[in-house]
Parts: structure tokens; C-alpha cells; sequence
């Protein structure tokens, strides 16, 4: 009976240059199970296929697992490493008459000498795995297989084997389509005399038909996800959830919640079907956690990088050179619109956002901030949601545009409420949707909400309509309905 410390599970990808989704859901599994049991998670790279597991690839797989914070103990095991151990194991199978040579060709033609496992001809092949249960074959309905190629070189079943007992593996935790390779295991390691770890085999990742995910589904490898504006919590909490549950409702889960919840015991036999929009979903779930500091940070760079990007000088956070007032005198909910306006060019600065640490400009930031942060899925998205805040250069959708201005009667709403606002005293959210409330006479506030958005930032959606109004500013908001009333609608 092994102890809990005693634990000692690995995860041994063939490094490739990119990592697929179902590998790095058993690495996540494997971690999990370790830090849960207070016992050992190893890392094992087996690159013995030279031509790909190259430095660039095994490097991708570090990067890969350091994002995911699925940190190792104990030093990489590298296989191409041990194969003299692998070839001196082979030989001692061969003297206890557990292997043979044999000389077969192969598909091209060559004919060369194989090493070969002797399989048991009588009895049956069983093993309780921790996922599926009880688990049983015929000796008999395994075929012998190779071990050593005609080359010399050792195969993935004598090298796998070897490299779990020279690490003292005591838990191995794979996809299910391992499951033949591990009734073949299980003789190697009695033929060697060594004790037979336990098994766990988890179900496959499948997509909306059933059928194992891969790239033509959408993103298959963690890098992908990556690039998409994919957060690593999010990505780890919802793979750990594809064939996993707390046994209750939760779905969102900090880390430590996850190692301490965490049983193979728990584990789903059925498999697991991939949905890009729950991943979504938990993506935006974790965005909101980000610290409202830090959310701003990430908005503020968002505006830096993509006026770098276009050569826009206007498009980048920007503060008066004289501060018009203290930081400690910004009211609790302060009126952004009261702000230096964003696109004067007369109070252009370094792009830094430590500069927006004073005054009324931080005030405007943090209000931009959490109006955004609770509607962004993608952190990808963010230079696009806030082009209209902080550049008058922004794109319409034709879409938009067309749905929502070229509508008869389009141009003499928003003309109208451009008089209406241009008379609101107090520029702010409520005072704004109060205006609209009162055209709309208790019914739906759309007919103005949706053309009104359209004019003032060129996007179909957002933030809310008014807290948007309110973020621009009085000024701003009544020249861009005055121009897009003259100029967009029919």
C-alpha cells in the first residue's frame, strides 16, 4: 500500500513544438493529483525522435508548462539519455528468454534483426485503474512486439517502462488510447521483476459529435490559446474541469481549491466534450478577478500598444501638464467628462500610465476600467473597446451603420437629442438616461440607444450606452451626433 508520500507520477510528452490540449489536461491532472497527495510531479521529456523533439520544441513545451504554472520537481528526465540503460534492460530480457531477435523486413523493403517481447500465451492480463475499474485481457489476444529496432535503437515500450522504474513512478495517470500499451506494460514489468504502478486512463477530449477534438474543431494546442487572449487560470480551470468535477456546483476555482479538491476517484469514465464558449465564459469569469489596478494597467497598455501600432499619436492615454486639480481631491465617483479631453493634442506625454497617478486622469481611467473589465472576454479585445475613448480615428461598422442610421428617421433623433443633452446640467449616466427615459415614455429606450451608440463609437455594442456618454463627455458626445447625423445617415 503506497503511502502519500510516497507518490510519484510523471508526465513524459514527446515535445513536437506544440502542445495539444489533451496532453497538457493529463500534465494538469498528474499535478494536481501530486500537490494534492504531498507527493512528486516529474517531468520526463522523451525525445528520443531526434528529428522532432528539437531545443526550439522541448523549449515551446517549458514556456508551455511555466504559463500554466504546472511546476516539476527534481531535475527533466531526458530519455535519449538513458537509452544505454534501456538497451542493457533488453538484454537481460533476452537471457530470461523474455525476449528474442528475430529478422523481419520492413514496409520498404529492408530486412534487418528486431528484438521482440515474448508475450504470455495462458492466463489473463488485469489491473484495477483508478478511472475505468477493473480492467482485464487474455494473454493469448496480445500479440508479441517489438522493443528494439533493427537500427539498435530501443522502442517506446522498453523505454517507457525502464524510465518509470529507474524514477520510482508510482502513479501513471495517461489518455485512454494508452490503454493496450499498458497491458503490455504490466508483462514487462513482472518479466523484470518490478512492482506494477497504478493506472489511471482518462476519457478523450471529444468535440459537439463525439468524435476525438483536433484542429479542424478550432484551437488544439495551448500555444493557440495563448495567442488568442486566453488567460492561464483559465485555461488550466477549464481543462481541469473536462472530465472532472468538485461534486458540487462550482465551477470557478482558485488554485488551491483545486489541489485540495482534487481525486483521481472523481474522475469521469465518459469522455468529455469540448465547448469553446463555456471556455469563453470562464475566460471573461477570470478577467474580472484581475485587481481594478491592474485591469487599468493592462487598458492603459492596450491604448499605448495600438497607437504604436498605427502610428496614431492621438491614441494614448494623456494628461494636462498642469494638473487642474489634486488626487486627493477626486470625489469618490467623480464625472470623468470633467477630464482633459483625451484627443487634445496640446497635452500629449510620454505613454506611460504611471503619469495618470494624479489628478482627474485616474479617475477617468478607473471609471473607463471597470465599465470594460466586466464585459471583456478576451484581453485580445481591449484595444478595439476603447479605441472610440481615446482617438476620434475609430472605424464604423457597416453593419451597424447600416442597421441602426441609414433607418428613416435616423438623423432627426439624433439631432434632437443633441439639443436635449446640449441643456443636461449635470453630465452623468443618470442624468443622461433620464433624457432618454423621458422620450421613450415607459416603453423600450432602444429606437435611441442603438443609433446613439452607433454615432459615438462606431460598434453595435460596449459598455453601457450612458456610463459611455459620460466617459466621453459632454463636447465630444454632441459633435459626433452632429456628425454622424449629417454624414452617416440617409
Amino acid at each position: 500500500m503506497q503511502t502519500m508520500s510516497e507518490i510519484r507520477v510523471r508526465f513524459a510528452p514527446s515535445p513536437t513544438g506544440k502542445v495539444h490540449i489533451g496532453n497538457i489536461r493529463a500534465a494538469i491532472y498528474n499535478w494536481l493529483f501530486a500537490r494534492h497527495a504531498g507527493g512528486k510531479f516529474l517531468l520526463r521529456v522523451e525525445d528520443t525522435d531526434l528529428e522532432r523533439s528539437t531545443p526550439e520544441a522541448i523549449s515551446v513545451l517549458f514556456d508551455c508548462m511555466k504559463w500554466l504554472g504546472l511546476d516539476w520537481d527534481e531535475e527533466v528526465f531526458y530519455q535519449t539519455k538513458n537509452v544505454k540503460r534501456h538497451l542493457e534492460v533488453v538484454d537481460r530480457l533476452l537471457a530470461s528468454g523474455h525476449a528474442y531477435k528475430v529478422e523481419k523486413t520492413s514496409r520498404d523493403g529492408k530486412t534487418g534483426v528486431v528484438t521482440m517481447f515474448r508475450m504470455p500465451k495462458e492466463g489473463v492480463i488485469e489491473f484495477d485503474d483508478i478511472v475505468k475499474g477493473h480492467m482485464a485481457k487474455k494473454a493469448e489476444d496480445v500479440q508479441d512486439f517489438a522493443i528494439v529496432r533493427s537500427d539498435g535503437s530501443p522502442i517506446f515500450h522498453i523505454a517507457n517502462v525502464v524510465d518509470d522504474i529507474d524514477q520510482r513512478v508510482t502513479h501513471i495517470i495517461r489518455g485512454d488510447d494508452h490503454v493496450e500499451n499498458t497491458f503490455k506494460h504490466i508483462c514487462i514489468f513482472k518479466a523484470l521483476g518490478a512492482e506494477v504502478p497504478k493506472y489511471g486512463h482518462l476519457s478523450m477530449i471529444v468535440n459537439q459529435q463525439g468524435k476525438p477534438y483536433s484542429k479542424r474543431d478550432g484551437a488544439a494546442f495551448v500555444g493557440e490559446y495563448r495567442e488568442q487572449g486566453y488567460l492561464p487560470e483559465a485555461l488550466f480551470n477549464y481543462l481541469l474541469l473536462l472530465g472532472w468535477n468538485p461534486g458540487d456546483d462550482r465551477e470557478v476555482l482558485t488554485r488551491e481549491e483545486m489541489v485540495e479538491l482534487f481525486e483521481l476517484e472523481k474522475v469521469h469514465v465518459t469522455a468529455a466534450m469540448f465547448d469553446p464558449k463555456k471556455l469563453a465564459w470562464m475566460n471573461g469569469e477570470y478577467i474580472k478577478k484581475i485587481p481594478p489596478a491592474e485591469f487599468r494597467e493592462i487598458l492603459i497598455q492596450s491604448a499605448v500598444e495600438r497607437g504604436s501600432e498605427r502610428g496614431d499619436t492621438a491614441y494614448s492615454p494623456r494628461l494636462p501638464e498642469e494638473e487642474p486639480s489634486a488626487a486627493a481631491d477626486i470625489p469618490l465617483r467623480p464625472d470623468p467628462s470633467s477630464a482633459t479631453d483625451l484627443s487634445d493634442a496640446d497635452y500629449v506625454v510620454p505613454l506611460r500610465s504611471e503619469l495618470c497617478e494624479k489628478g482627474e486622469r485616474v479617475a477617468w481611467w478607473d471609471y473607463l476600467a471597470g465599465q470594460v473589465q466586466v464585459r471583456t472576454k478576451f484581453l485580445k479585445d481591449i484595444p478595439d473597446a476603447i479605441r472610440c475613448f481615446v482617438s476620434d480615428d475609430f472605424p464604423f461598422d457597416e453593419k451597424a451603420v447600416e442597421k441602426r442610421l441609414k433607418k428613416p428617421g435616423a438623423k432627426d433623433l439624433l439631432l434632437d437629442l443633441v439639443e436635449r443633452f446640449s441643456k443636461v446640467a449635470d453630465w452623468s449616466a443618470p442624468a443622461l438616461e433620464g433624457v432618454v427615459k423621458e422620450l421613450s415614455q415607459g416603453g423600450g429606450m432602444g429606437p435611441w440607444v442603438h443609433p446613439v451608440r452607433v454615432a459615438v463609437s462606431g460598434r453595435g455594442e460596449g459598455i453601457g450606452l450612458f456610463e459611455m456618454l459620460q466617459l466621453l463627455g459632454r463636447e465630444k458626445t454632441l459633435a459626433r451626433l452632429r456628425k454622424a447625423a449629417e454624414t452617416l445617415c440617409a
